[in-house]
């Protein structure tokens, strides 16, 4: 039974007893249409109880005939109060209590009470930042546990919402997907919600729908959580006195989103970063609020590592169309880099970036006998550079197609992440959350300078 459900029957139970002391003066009183109509509204507390836990716990659950025992005293001194003499208010009082009491010690201890936590990812190649998490809440006999994958949009150069997505379909096997038109928020109240998307209306490039907007959620649940989608670097000891100030407006805007403000409580990768968050909110709100950063911010470790970590490339499930890229002929594997490209990198460098990016797939080319390409590029590319940069998107759009013909390298847009890190021999691109989770797999790192050309 659900958390707030106990608690209604809990209610329903209490009542009872205080309606037994009024029902024991009113037949002291010899008020009986009042006594009766008191008897009334115990047993309709009692059937409303038995509905309750009926539906939750089914109709042999011991607490049901507990309750029957219970409407079926009530039903014997209403009818004893139709009768001469009528029977004493003490005799009442001692009946309706000692049944009572049974009922009460059942809903107590024989009743279970179960959580209920769903789970919000809006873009299934995020998933990785909620999974294991998940699991833990799935494999718990007193949880139950959704996954309600929540539609976003694309938005516009006008900042107005553009096509709508839904990727409900396109999580891995093992996962139960809930319709969000199907699971009510407002009616089933989850006891937990988590979040991975802090940004609300707050990102140029793409929106959740307004509906799971956090002050909205905040509204169904008691806890609502939030975990990032990303990892970054690792922030030194003495950060707030050697970051540039620069740097720590970065951090803050990550620090400041409705998803970690309006959150109940925020899990980041580490320890450090915590304390990072919390030096940075601090010092934005002011250092009253320090407590309360300090309480709502938890440096558990990222769901992303857990899952990179535990990912084994015999478990992979790889592409026919790869297998020729990343083995040679005598069936060893060809040293494979993953080759990642960022948003910020395209809009800082324009068509510069797309040179760059020939040069690197020129030298790629040259070497693949010995080397396998697996290009994975940042899957908000194509939403933010087809609304920001229409004519850049086009000449990018093209590469793409260029280098997905050709054939001699893998174009990994898939939302398995941990499957390209697995396969990862090296990293090759710009500075990315890629970067930190390559360093918890010791993979090589090299992030690749967009001026440089050639063999770098």
């Amino acid at each position: 039974m659900r958390k707030a459900q106990k608690k209604k029957v809990e209610e329903f139970i209490f009542l009872l007893q205080e309606a037994h002391q009024e029902v024991k003066n009113a037949i002291r009183k010899k008020n009986i249409e009042l006594a009766k109509n008191l008897l009334e509204q115990c047993w309709n507390s009692a059937n409303q109880a038995l509905v309750v836990v009926a539906s939750s716990e089914g109709e042999d659950f011991i607490t049901i005939s507990l309750l029957e025992a219970y409407s079926d005293t009530v039903s014997q001194i209403y009818n004893a109060l139709e009768q001469t003499p009528i029977i004493k208010a003490k005799d009442a009082e001692q009946m309706l209590k000692d049944s009572w009491n049974e009922v009460r010690a059942s809903v107590e201890k024989d009743i279970p009470v179960r959580r209920e936590v769903v789970f919000c990812p809006y873009k299934a190649s995020m998933w990785d930042s909620l999974e294991s998490v998940w699991k833990a809440a799935d494999e718990d006999p007193e949880s139950d546990a959704y996954v309600v994958p929540i539609p976003y949009f694309d938005k516009k150069q006008d900042g107005t919402f553009g096509e709508m997505h839904y990727e409900g379909n396109e999580y891995p096997d093992y996962v139960s997907v809930t319709d969000y038109r199907e699971y009510d928020f407002e009616k089933r109240k989850p006891d937990m919600i988590f979040i991975h998307n802090p940004y609300d209306e707050f990102n140029y490039v793409t929106s959740i729908h307004p509906y799971f907007y956090t002050p909205n959620l905040k509204k169904f649940t008691d806890k609502l959580v939030y975990i990032p989608y990303f990892i970054l670097g690792e922030p030194e000891e003495d950060a707030m006195t050697t970051m540039k100030e620069e740097t720590k407006q970065k951090m803050l805007a990550f620090c400041v989103q409705p998803g970690v403000v309006e959150s109940d409580v925020v899990i980041v990768q580490s320890e450090a970063m915590k304390k990072l968050y919390v030096n940075l909110l601090s010092e934005h709100f002011g250092e009253e609020t320090r407590k309360r950063w300090e309480k709502k911010i938890l440096g558990l470790g990222s769901p992303k590592t857990d899952k990179v970590l535990s990912t084994k490339e015999e478990e992979l499930e790889i592409p026919e169309e790869w297998k020729p890229i990343l083995y040679k002929e005598d069936g060893t594997r060809r040293k494979t880099i993953i080759y990642n490209t960022s948003v910020s990198a395209l809009l800082q460098h324009d068509d510069v970036m797309l040179e760059k990016m020939k040069d690197v797939f020129k030298i790629f080319y040259e070497n693949r006998d010995e080397v396998a390409l697996l290009w994975r590029p940042h899957p908000l590319i194509k939403a933010t550079i087809e609304s920001m940069r229409p004519n850049l998107w086009k000449a990018y759009e093209k590469l793409v197609q260029e280098y997905k013909e050709a054939g001699w390298g893998i174009y990994d847009d898939t939302t398995d992440l941990n499957r390209a890190l697995e396969l990862a021999d090296a990293y090759y691109g710009d500075g990315s959350s890629l970067v930190q989770l390559c360093k918890e797999k010791k993979i090589p790192v090299m992030i690749q300078n967009v001026e440089i050309r050639g063999e770098e």
